[in-house]
């Protein structure tokens, strides 16, 4: 969004939209977690096995990891991409609600840390901050770039055409790797839930 023609507004737009697909994918599955939860002071063991379950779903990575382009070879950008240049404001706030809460990859990051905090046998204030701590962590990949644009608009321009460039050239190693290790991480967390 930050390389479209109406760079400010459609990245405001994207913003909102990626806060608020994240707060309300989160909260519904803190809701499902919470409404399992025993009161034992210990989460169930269905939660331990949801976050293997996950885990096993983000190391299914490494078929993006074949798929990536050879050496000096183009990367197909995907269609929504290219089309950047043509989302209104209004259309990026759903494009990033839809990116953050539907995309397979950030709803599994979502269903983990509503399933984490659904069943920490918080108190309802307790799960609210939780939910609001995860939306503002999760959600600072895109709010820095943003904000730091709406800073700095022309000063950055030359970066970022630069990181797009290499983010097109190597985003399935990237998305590879990152969903490699959160992988790991669920599954590690889940073993030692059981």
């Amino acid at each position: 969004m930050l390389l479209a023609a109406k760079a400010g507004g459609t990245s405001a737009g994207f913003l909102l939209g990626w806060v608020a697909g994240i707060a309300v994918a989160t909260t519904v599955f803190t809701a499902l977690a919470g409404a399992g939860f025993g009161g034992s002071g210990e989460p169930p063991a269905a939660v331990s096995w949801i976050k293997i379950g996950l885990g096993v779903l983000l190391l299914l990575a490494v078929r993006q990891w074949r798929g990536r382009p050879k050496p000096g070879a183009q990367a197909d950008l995907p269609k929504w991409m290219s089309a950047i240049d043509t989302v209104t404001p209004a259309k990026a706030v759903g494009l990033g609600f839809l990116l953050s809460a539907v995309n397979p990859k950030n709803l599994l990051m979502c269903v983990a840390a509503g399933a984490a905090i659904g069943s920490g046998g918080l108190s309802g204030g307790e799960e609210v901050v939780a939910v609001a701590v995860f939306t503002v962590l999760a959600a600072s990949t895109v709010a820095v770039p943003v904000l730091a644009y709406a800073v700095a608009r022309d000063r950055l321009r030359g970066l970022l055409d630069e990181l797009k460039e290499w983010l097109q050239t190597h985003n399935a190693a990237v998305m590879s790797v990152l969903l490699l290790v959160i992988g790991t991480v669920l599954i590690g967390k889940g073993i030692g839930g059981l």
